[in-house]
């Protein structure tokens, strides 16, 4: 029994003696004095940085000072502390656990910072806890405090549920995009082939290295993906760059429009810039309706390019800063912001918008509604009636206890790219791919060995059982490269897009001066015309009447474009009338409002106006059918004010079929309504 005893009080002594609170007093170390002055610099240079908000200086001379002494609960308080302002959080924990150990009223919001530290770890259900310890310790008239440590706690409870049916999702760090500095706010276009990013690595235009981040002035950097695979990031250099940071917040889905946050004027405000061949112009800033005297953070086109949605704090919202949006007229200006109401905006910070090409789904970070901890991404859509679906978490593994923002997707919606601070990143801010895996399949196994197999693979194969709905992507895009049909050089054509029910213009663009691409994006559920238009050539014309129903496919256009030239032949393609009849269609109204625009560009130009038909019927009758449609488009543009000495008509019938009339789709080219040169 004595020695049973004497053991306890080896044991408790022990134990006393490793949750001993030793303070930094160079009595306690009368045989290491001089590792003591050396230790104790470090531990005052410390606080010294911690006080000026420099946390990775802090943390840098605070750890030094812990290898003297690893037992001191403030100094363990400190380290845990300046990790929470760090790249690595989640480290935070382990300080804070160690100095309550070595002094439970270390700190009075040490049970906070536990929370915290389990809360960025995600160990959920051990940080609660630890929030209602403090939460309880808290004086009623504490209301902010109170508020905050509720809301933690509501975003453990939410992120207990989301782990219950995690997104099944591959995240992929950006190894050939991102560094150990901050990468961030990534923009791509429609087709997922160009990347514009953010970077505070060295190397940048303005050079300065911030004392409190240690990293650099921002500057944006360009990617291209080749054989899937991104290519080298290089300095876009000036007139995007300068001397100061620049960086990016929205594409246009063509490319051909970069969106950047500006912070030298008022409090930060967005300008665009627009590719010219492989020039960007130098930026200009967004009217008066988009940029505030207040803080505009973040923006994206949409629409092809006809509404632009933004972050901003101004007065008025609901949080601190909320997400409006503005339409383009038929003049080509902004018109008034409109607030995206409670149903988006919260009380807390809404950050980083990114609308879909398909015009409808609508994604975005926010500190409110059912986050995690940190900025969540949403998504939210936009119903018939043009009111907004409740916003839904992206889930467990896309989001994490700390920030995640800048979600944009390719237009299959098949992959994202987005930024976070998780663990196992390069830098404070890395870049990562989401490859949305679609829906679940069933698993259907046969034996052990099939059941062993499984075991056999991956974490990433086996981790992801829930699925992240993608939703159906009703899109077609359209990309292709204009070109002289004679010489094969790319040109410079605009390219206008009209939905031929309304006779409105959803995209006026031009192709890029140097390859002659463009690229435009046409949500499900209407008929569009296209058409390119350049100086001195004939304009060409595509109609795309795409069902409602019709999933996401991705066109390709070789568009040849003739100079005016005698003989020359255009088929028009927007071109509309009842079966058997020539009356024409409102739909063919904008198609011709373009021939007769023609006409009065080069008011010497004569044409010639052919109907034709395909074989179905008496040859008579088609000739005659044919002859009226013909006659028909001319009467029309002659009511636009064209003379009637510029325009014949002639109807062929079926005699110059341009297809085979045995199928369905050559009958369709057969009927058709062209023009011909007859003299420039």
């Amino acid at each position: 029994m004595r020695i049973y005893i004497l053991a306890l009080i080896v044991l408790f002594a022990g134990a006393s003696a490793m949750a001993q609170d030793v303070p930094f007093d160079k009595s306690y170390f009368k045989d290491r004095k001089k590792e003591f002055k050396e230790a104790d610099g470090h531990y005052l240079d410390g606080d010294n940085y911690f006080d000026q908000g420099l946390y990775y200086l802090a943390l840098q001379s605070y750890l030094k000072a812990n290898e003297f002494n690893p037992n001191n609960s403030r100094l363990n308080f400190q380290i845990g502390l300046s990790y929470m302002a760090s790249v690595q959080s989640y480290r935070s924990l382990e300080y804070f656990l160690k100095a309550k150990e070595l002094n439970t009223a270390v700190a009075p919001d040490i049970e906070y910072y536990i929370g915290r530290g389990y809360h960025l770890n995600g160990q959920y259900a051990k940080a609660i806890p630890h929030y209602n310890n403090f939460k309880k310790a808290l004086l009623p008239n504490q209301v902010e405090d109170i508020e905050a440590v509720v809301k933690r706690i509501q975003e453990c409870e939410s992120a207990l549920k989301l782990i219950q049916k995690p997104a099944r999702a591959f995240i992929d760090n950006l190894a050939d995009i991102n560094t150990s500095y901050s990468e961030h706010s990534p923009v791509i276009s429609a087709d997922a082939s160009t990347m514009l990013f953010t970077s505070t690595r060295e190397g940048s235009k303005g050079g300065t290295l911030d004392d409190i981040t240690q990293e650099y002035d921002e500057d944006i950097y360009i990617s291209y993906k080749v054989n899937g695979r991104w290519t080298p990031p290089t300095n876009v250099g000036e007139p995007l760059n300068s001397h100061m940071n620049d960086a990016t917040v929205g594409l246009s889905s063509d490319g051909q429009m970069l969106l950047i946050y500006n912070g030298r004027k008022r409090n930060g405000d967005i300008q665009s810039s627009e590719l010219e061949g492989d020039e960007w112009t130098y930026p200009e800033w967004l009217p008066k309706s988009v940029n505030s005297n207040e803080k505009e953070t973040s923006a994206c086109l949409a629409n092809n390019d006809q509404v632009l949605y933004f972050i901003s704090s101004r007065e008025g919202g609901y949080g601190g800063t909320d997400i409006y949006v503005v339409y383009k007229d038929r003049k080509g200006r902004w018109g008034e912001a409109t607030n995206l109401g409670p149903a988006i905006n919260t009380k807390y910070n809404e950050e980083s918008v990114f609308m879909h090409p398909d015009g409808r789904t609508l994604y975005f970070s926010s500190e409110g509604h059912n986050t995690i901890g940190g900025y969540d991404i949403f998504r939210a859509t936009k119903g018939d009636d043009g009111k907004w679906g409740t916003p839904e978490n992206l889930g467990i593994p896309i989001n994490t206890p700390d920030d995640d923002l800048s979600l944009v997707l390719s237009a299959d919606g098949k992959y994202g790219y987005f930024s976070s601070t998780r663990e196992g990143g390069k830098g404070r801010y890395d870049i990562y791919q989401i490859t949305f895996l679609g829906p679940e399949k069933p698993l259907y196994l046969s034996n052990e060995d099939q059941l062993l197999a499984s075991f056999k693979k991956s974490v990433s194969d086996n981790v992801l059982e829930k699925s992240v709905e993608i939703k159906t992507i009703r899109l077609t895009v359209v990309k292709g490269i204009v070109k002289d049909a004679i010489t094969n050089e790319p040109i410079k054509a605009t390219i206008e897009v009209v939905d031929n029910d309304k006779d409105e213009i959803v995209f006026n663009n031009e192709s890029n001066s140097k390859t002659g691409k463009f690229l435009v994006t046409l949500p499900s559920g209407k008929n569009y015309g296209l058409a390119v238009k350049a100086e001195n050539y004939l304009f060409h014309s595509e109609n795309f009447n795409i069902p409602k129903a019709t999933a996401y496919q991705e066109i390709e256009k070789e568009i040849l474009l003739n100079n005016v030239k005698k003989d020359v032949k255009i088929v028009l393609k927007n071109v509309f009338f009842d079966p058997g009849k020539a009356i024409l269609r409102p739909t063919s109204y904008p198609e011709l409002n373009r021939l007769a625009k023609l006409l009065k560009d080069v008011p010497t130009l004569k044409i010639e106006i052919s109907g034709h038909t395909d074989n179905t019927g008496s040859a008579a009758s088609n000739q005659k059918l044919s002859e009226a449609r013909a006659k028909a488009v001319v009467e029309y543009i002659k009511a636009q004010e064209i003379p009637e000495d510029r325009l014949t008509y002639v109807g062929y019938g079926e005699e110059q079929p341009i297809a085979d009339n045995t199928t369905k789709d050559g009958r369709q080219q057969n009927r058709r309504v062209e023009f011909k040169v007859l003299s420039k």
